[in-house]
């Protein structure tokens, strides 16, 4: 009777989860078959030549289906290799003359065997299964994919195919029977403040090797610090054995310090006008966008519409569509709906944040366009008659649009970006300011040439100028209190409460002039004592710019020396030489201007003895009867304070005006 063979072929792959494994004892491969056919497995390997398909002579035997199984091939009880036993379901197709080969083939070697499988005639149904004949083993790496093929010899038909993934030493229960997987158990990390500690617990006589590797750019040797850890640090670990499985791990993907550390350690890097890239340690999914960012410290808007969100690819190129660079342009980053990184590229190569408008511009069918300038507040429609900056210059800004003095930044079918600057209008109005100081200082000039009493003052004490507004006149004779209180102090006092006669022979902008001049000269102190209407008028003067044309009223004085105390405030010549104050009552210091909280503010009287510390010289030593002298203030202004805040029979009037303000602020009524 002829003798089929046939060919099993195997490729390494990965592999499912398998919980327990049939042992196989001994090294030898071998074969059996079903009951009532008889088989054997040759002595050698033969060549994996499996040839073209030519016709058969006659009916043949063929394999029909392969089915594989994992078992464990054991030396003794401790020491197991993993092995793929493969059994093949044959079929008459016609008569017995056929050879049936087995072909194994497993990365990186190939190897094919050849079973013998006779078939009695009894059997024999034309079409129907006659059996199946097992082959034990053939051994495979851990965790590797296994590809299988079955044909005859010669070979009559299109050969088997099946696929095997083999567990690796996680998927297995018999893991402390494999030496290669004897690693697995040693490990464990463990975290202590800001240290992370690697525990290996392996055994005296085991000798092992431990390697800490970037998993994407291959192993490398690293010190573990607890700066170091990043999501894609991973840690690998294997028993210096023989062929052993190094198993790895990657223990700090969800860390949130690896994420942190992560993003602290990336980079935005501008490579031409209109590339750039993103340098981080990691591969991580994360997607930017344009912003703009304007002097003054407000947040950086994203210019998404009309520009979009780009995902971004760590160390690949990317590009926006930009014509020309901006200081003021900006690269936000994005990772889990969370800004992580933002940088202003341009910046180093076109100088500090510039006091520019953005415009968009957007474009509508039959030629159809709108624009609006990005502000804080959003993007305000020009012409506007809002009360924003932009809305205000809004005529200005489109004249210099249509006369080509704004820089383009981007352009497209539906909008454009376009830069324009402010900072001319900005010069021209604080040069008017600035042009109405200079010729008071030439007035009042020679008028304190002709001042010797102020000279003779400096040996009294240092001089402090008193401003206020004038909000009532329950107000005012506070206001007149504390002057007189802090006179009784080595400190002159000037407060145009005392001056009315100089007041209105030389109008309440030049006497506040001379005031200061002569104060700073002497090193003295200005005082801004804030009240609801100090406030109010400050807001507007900042807001405006000038104050209303023809004001009149008991705020002309207060609202005259803005002209004047604004520039030292935005020139950042204030500290030093200027101190705020308001009452404790009546005002909350967070409704002061933050641009005059630049200065010290103190609340009277709870912070009177600092108050008066900032009255003192600035070289001068800190008085041991400083909080003495606080008492005695104190004391003189009680009455006024208490006749203003809590007035006989009715309310005082004038109070309840702006933040923080009324009779019950702060004091729990």
């Amino acid at each position: 009777m002829p003798v089929p063979w046939f060919l099993l072929s195997l490729a390494l792959g990965r592999s499912p989860v398998v919980l327990s494994l049939e042992r196989l004892v001994g090294p030898q491969d071998a074969t059996h078959c079903s009951p009532g056919l008889s088989c054997r497995l040759w002595d050698s390997d033969i060549l994996c030549l499996p040839g073209d398909i030519v016709p058969a002579p006659g009916p043949v035997l063929a394999p029909t289906h392969l089915q594989t199984e994992l078992v464990l091939r054991c030396q003794k009880e401790t020491d197991c290799d993993l092995c793929l036993r493969v059994a093949v379901h044959l079929a008459v197709h016609a008569s017995l003359q056929a050879q049936v080969v087995l072909s194994f083939q497993a990365y990186p070697t190939a190897r094919c065997v050849l079973l013998e499988v006779q078939v009695p005639a009894a059997l024999v149904q034309f079409g129907q299964s006659v059996g199946s004949v097992v082959y034990d083993c053939f051994e495979a790496a851990l965790g590797s994919e296994v590809r299988i093929w079955s044909y005859t010899q010669p070979r009559y038909e299109k050969e088997l195919n099946h696929t095997q993934q083999l567990p690796d030493c996680r998927g297995l229960e018999v893991w402390n029977s494999i030496p290669s997987c004897w690693a697995l158990p040693w490990l464990n990390v463990s975290a202590d403040g800001d240290n992370v500690h690697l525990v290996l617990n392996v055994s005296e006589e085991q000798h092992f090797g431990l390697s800490l590797y970037w998993n994407q750019t291959g192993p490398q040797i690293i010190t573990l610090n607890h700066t170091d850890l990043v999501p894609c640090l991973c840690i690998q670990v294997w028993p210096l054995e023989p062929d052993s499985v190094r198993t790895n791990i990657c223990p700090f993907r969800e860390d949130p310090r690896a994420h942190q550390n992560l993003w602290q350690a990336a980079r935005l890097q501008l490579l031409t006008l209109q590339s750039w890239l993103l340098d981080a340690p990691c591969s991580l999914p994360a997607e930017a966008a344009l912003c703009w960012r304007a002097p003054g410290g407000d947040p950086c808007q994203p210019l998404v519409p009309p520009l979009s969100w780009e995902n971004v690819t760590v160390d690949k190129v990317l590009e926006f569509p930009l014509l020309k660079g901006h200081p003021n342009l900006c690269v936000q980053v994005n990772s889990s709906e969370k800004l992580q990184l933002q940088e202003c590229l341009w910046a180093d190569s076109l100088g500090p944040l510039k006091d520019d408008v953005l415009l968009l511009e957007t474009r509508g069918p039959q030629d159809n366009r709108s624009l609006c300038a990005l502000e804080p507040s959003g993007c305000t429609s020009l012409p506007s008659k809002a009360s924003t900056r932009a809305a205000r210059l809004g005529e200005y800004l489109l004249q210099d649009l249509q006369s080509g003095q704004c820089l383009q930044l981007w352009d497209d079918d539906l909008g454009a970006l376009w830069a324009c600057p402010m900072d001319k209008y900005i010069h021209k109005r604080w040069a008017l300011v600035w042009l109405a100081c200079l010729l008071f200082a030439a007035a009042l000039s020679l008028i304190l040439l002709l001042k010797k009493d102020h000279a003779k003052a400096a040996a009294r004490g240092r001089a402090a100028l008193l401003l206020y507004s004038a909000d009532d006149s329950g107000f005012e004779r506070l206001v007149g209190a504390l002057a007189s209180a802090l006179c009784q102090l080595p400190l002159r006092v000037a407060v145009d409460l005392w001056s009315r006669r100089e007041l209105s022979a030389q109008g309440p902008v030049a006497w506040f002039h001379a005031q200061r001049r002569q104060t700073l000269q002497e090193g003295g102190v200005v005082v801004l004592l804030f009240s609801p209407g100090a406030v109010a008028l400050c807001s507007e003067w900042l807001q405006d710019g000038v104050s209303g044309p023809g004001a009149h009223g008991p705020h002309d004085a207060f609202r005259a020396s803005l002209s004047c105390v604004l520039p030292d405030f935005l020139q950042g010549r204030a500290p030093g030489s200027y101190v705020g104050a308001c009452f404790d009552r009546l005002l909350h210091p967070d409704a002061v201007p933050a641009l005059f909280r630049t200065v010290p503010v103190f609340t009277l009287p709870s912070q009177l003895p600092d108050f008066l510390g900032a009255l003192q010289q600035p070289r001068a030593p800190r008085s041991g009867r400083l909080q003495e002298r606080a008492e005695q203030v104190s004391r003189a202004l009680q009455p006024a304070l208490d006749s203003y805040f809590h007035p006989p029979g009715t309310p005082a009037p004038g109070r309840g005006v702006g933040p923080g303000a009324g009779p019950g602020a702060g004091d729990g009524t």
